[in-house]
C-alpha cells in the first residue's frame, strides 16, 4: 500500500468514526492498566491490545519497545495497554494467563485473539491487522 493510499484510508476511517458518533481516543503510547481500571479501558475503546507482562521477564522486555512503536502507528485505531501480572494476579487469572508475554486483542470489550511469546514486529503487525 503506497503512502497516499494509507493517508486516504486513515482519513476515511476518521470520517466514518466521526459520522457514526463513535470515538476511539488517539492514544499514542501504551496505557498502564491494573485491576482498578482494566474494565474501564476495555469499555471505552473499540480495539484494545493488552500486553500481559512482568518486570523479571526478559522476552517481555524485548517486546516492550515494539509495543511502544505499534501504539504510535495504530493511534486512533487500537489502544495498547500493559498489565503487570505480578501486581494484578486476579486479572491475569481471569484470562488464564500461564505464560508471558501474552498479548490479547479485545474488540468491544471481548477477547477475540491472543499470541504468546516474543514475536517480531512484522508478525505482531500482521496479527493486529488480522484482528482489526
Amino acid at each position: 500500500m503506497d503512502e497516499l493510499e494509507k493517508i486516504r484510508q486513515k482519513k476515511l476511517k476518521e470520517l466514518m468514526l466521526k459520522m457514526s458518533g463513535e470515538t476511539q481516543k488517539a492514544v499514542s503510547s501504551p496505557v498502564k492498566v491494573d485491576a482498578s481500571n482494566f474494565d474501564k479501558v476495555l469499555a471505552e475503546n473499540t480495539n484494545v491490545v493488552v500486553d500481559f507482562w512482568a518486570e523479571w521477564c526478559m522476552p517481555c522486555r524485548m517486546v516492550a519497545p515494539i509495543i511502544d512503536e505499534l501504539a504510535k502507528e495504530y493511534a486512533g485505531r487500537v489502544v495498547f495497554a500493559k498489565l503487570n501480572t505480578d501486581e494484578n494476579p486476579s486479572v491475569a487469572a481471569r484470562y488464564s494467563i500461564s505464560a508471558i508475554p501474552t498479548l490479547i486483542f479485545f474488540k468491544n470489550g471481548k477477547p477475540v485473539d491472543q499470541v504468546v511469546g516474543a514475536l517480531p514486529k512484522g508478525e505482531l503487525k500482521r496479527w493486529v491487522e488480522k484482528n482489526l
